[in-house]
């Protein structure tokens, strides 16, 4: 039986994790974590085959703590899940201890299928995010995230960096509130964002809406 730790500083998520891989008759969940500091204590305190975390945490994060964690546990599994599906930072947490990325837009069965692997001594790549690395590796070109989506999809990203609720957008474009929810949907998981926070970061780094869209 694997012995996992799950490092999630979002309460509701950790325990649904916990539920969920509890169930599975080869995993046990015997510690919890929402801090990085955390991980690195039960890490000390408990006999831990496997962690899984996300990549954004409390104190120590990201890189660092797989660093730290496999100093701490040399023998430890690592499935690192994350909405950020950028090549750069993949690449840093699998060179640097990482045995398996997984994106939050899957299924749960797909995450257990990917931590039963990892546990098992081989290394797990988000079949998505593998072909997409793999495809820019070809290609050799730097595709913005953005040339992922339909016009469709493009104008309501406009619309809601432009501050426009749900039924805003509907009224302008003259669909139903729920095909714009379900663009929204669409679009956020294209450019593996989790928040407006993101849309509107990426929107102002790449200047998309201070000109004609350039998918027009």
């Amino acid at each position: 039986m694997t012995k996992v730790l799950i490092a999630e500083k979002q309460t509701l998520h950790r325990q649904l994790l916990k539920v969920f891989l509890d169930a599975h008759p080869d995993f046990e969940v015997v510690a919890e974590a929402e801090s990085g500091n955390e991980v690195i204590a039960k890490l000390q305190l408990h006999e831990i085959d496997a962690l899984v975390m996300n990549m954004s945490l409390s104190g120590i994060s990201g890189v660092e703590l797989i660093i730290r964690a496999k100093a701490t546990s040399p023998n430890l599994s690592i499935l690192v899940y994350s909405t950020n599906s950028e090549d750069n930072l993949i690449t840093q947490a699998l060179k640097n201890g990482a045995t398996g990325y997984i994106s939050t837009m899957h299924e749960l069965e797909d995450f257990s299928n990917a931590l039963r692997k990892v546990s098992s001594g081989a290394r797990y790549i988000d079949p998505i995010i593998a072909e997409n690395m793999l495809l820019h590796n070809i290609s050799g070109e730097d595709e913005p995230v953005h040339s992922r989506l339909s016009q469709r999809e493009f104008e309501v990203y406009r619309l809601l960096v432009a501050g426009n609720n749900i039924v805003q957008i509907a009224d302008q474009l003259f669909i139903s509130s729920k095909t714009v929810s379900s663009h929204k949907k669409k679009l956020m998981q294209k450019m593996h964002f989790s928040g407006m926070a993101d849309l509107m970061r990426y929107a102002v780094q790449r200047r998309l809406f201070d000109e004609a869209s350039p998918l027009n």
